[in-house]
């Protein structure tokens, strides 16, 4: 069972000062009674306030009469277990109910034992089942009636006239213990649920990196594959006809196969920067790109959207149009899916200072205030991240949702801000 703590001084807001005795309060009945911190010495100070009401009641009940030598003894020592009432809560009873009972058979003024009988009671209640608390309530009112028989019926009488306030104190015990065990089942699921989301972020997270690796599998191909036909062209032609070498053909086929290189290389260590985790490529495919990027706006205007693209760009590295594709893909999704009906949606992409600046925005309305959120934004920053960029994402200040992304053109490695 998990405590439930008043906030700290640091994270409370100054207008709310005034509150913090409140806080306290609730914090203590929040608070499991077994694991409260200074248990000891604050039931320590409970016991001697306790002793202290039960000498002024017993110095002003009954006119005055006050207890006899033997009583007084009796009385204070009936206080004393209540320092350890929670650990041995019905121990801590007995010890009570031995000292009050010969206490009120000698006819001693009977209110003055009260708080110490009522604390009693009410760490029972509130530290066992309500059944217990039941049956020892029960056996408490039965051995005081006894008691008070042998005094006189009168006595014995007046003690059932009061026995509804033993009845509420054990109710009230009940009813803090199951308070206190709604509010851990709260908490228990509260940190349930943000453990079952981190370890569902880390998948997600590793699923995107798998995707990505397919991705760059499907690059490296593609380079192969180019290089290996470049080579076959420069051979071609070296051995076709060596009196007649055309060395122009053949120098511009070593310079492609030299630029191919190096920019598979590039995308290469900027892409395993991110990638931690190793796993074969079930599925192969053509690797998207900014050709793709009509499509997608197509699929979302057939969903209901009005999409805008405007593509200032004519060329960018496989690995950077393949990021691009992935955040536009995930972002018009977002869109059609949470942004309400008839949404407008505008899709930019332009070349500024060497990178790819990328916009999607919309005039929808966004999440629901308070929902859970979703993990898309994780996998188009995990893409951005794949090819060195950065990408943010958050409501509009005129409303409305926007993701702009900004990734580099030349594939060196480097990050950008």
């Amino acid at each position: 069972m998990m405590p439930v703590q008043a906030p700290t001084p640091s994270d409370r807001p100054p207008a709310a000062t005034w509150s913090r005795p409140g806080e306290r309060v609730m914090a203590a009945i929040n608070r499991d009674p077994l694991t409260a911190p200074h248990a000891l010495r604050n039931d320590a100070l409970l016991a001697v306030a306790a002793a202290a009401v039960a000498v002024a009641l017993g110095l002003l009940a009954d006119g005055g009469r006050g207890p006899d030598a033997l009583g007084w003894v009796l009385l204070l020592a009936c206080n004393v277990p209540i320092v350890w009432r929670r650990r041995r809560p019905l121990l801590v009873l007995l010890g009570v109910v031995a000292c009050v009972a010969p206490y009120h058979a000698l006819d001693n003024p009977h209110s003055a034992p009260t708080p110490a009988t009522y604390i009693a009671l009410y760490t029972v209640a509130v530290t066992g089942r309500p059944l217990r608390a039941v049956l020892v309530g029960a056996g408490v009112l039965t051995l005081s009636t006894s008691v008070m028989l042998t005094i006189n019926a009168h006595e014995a009488l007046r003690m059932l006239q009061i026995s509804g306030w033993v009845v509420a104190v054990l109710f009230c015990g009940v009813d803090v213990r199951f308070y206190r065990q709604y509010v851990a089942s709260i908490v228990e699921r509260a940190e349930r649920a943000e453990r079952t989301r981190e370890e569902e972020a880390r998948r997600r997270v590793a699923e995107e990196r798998l995707r990505i690796a397919r991705d760059l599998h499907d690059l490296l191909a593609h380079s192969i594959t180019l290089i290996g036909v470049q080579t076959s062209v420069a051979a071609h032609v070296l051995s076709a006809d060596p009196e007649r070498l055309d060395r122009e053909t053949v120098a511009k086929a070593l310079d492609d196969i030299a630029e191919t290189c190096r920019s598979a290389r590039g995308e290469l260590r900027t892409t395993l920067e991110v990638l931690r985790e190793h796993g074969p490529p079930e599925a192969r495919g053509p690797l998207p790109g900014l050709d793709g990027l009509p499509d997608l706006a197509q699929a979302a205007r057939l969903a209901g959207a009005r999409v805008e693209q405007t593509v200032r760009i004519r060329h960018a590295p496989p690995a950077v149009g393949a990021a691009a594709y992935r955040i536009v893909q995930e972002a018009l999704t977002n869109a059609v899916r949470h942004a309400g009906p008839d949404v407008s949606v505008r899709v930019e992409l332009d070349e500024r200072q060497g990178a790819l600046h990328l916009s999607v925005s919309d005039d929808g309305t966004g999440p629901a205030p308070g929902g859970t959120p979703g993990f898309g934004l994780v996998g188009m920053r995990e893409r951005a991240r794949s090819v060195g960029g950065t990408l943010d994402a958050g409501p509009r200040p005129g409303g409305g949702f926007e993701v702009a992304a900004v990734l580099p053109l030349t594939t060196t490695g480097k990050r950008i801000g």
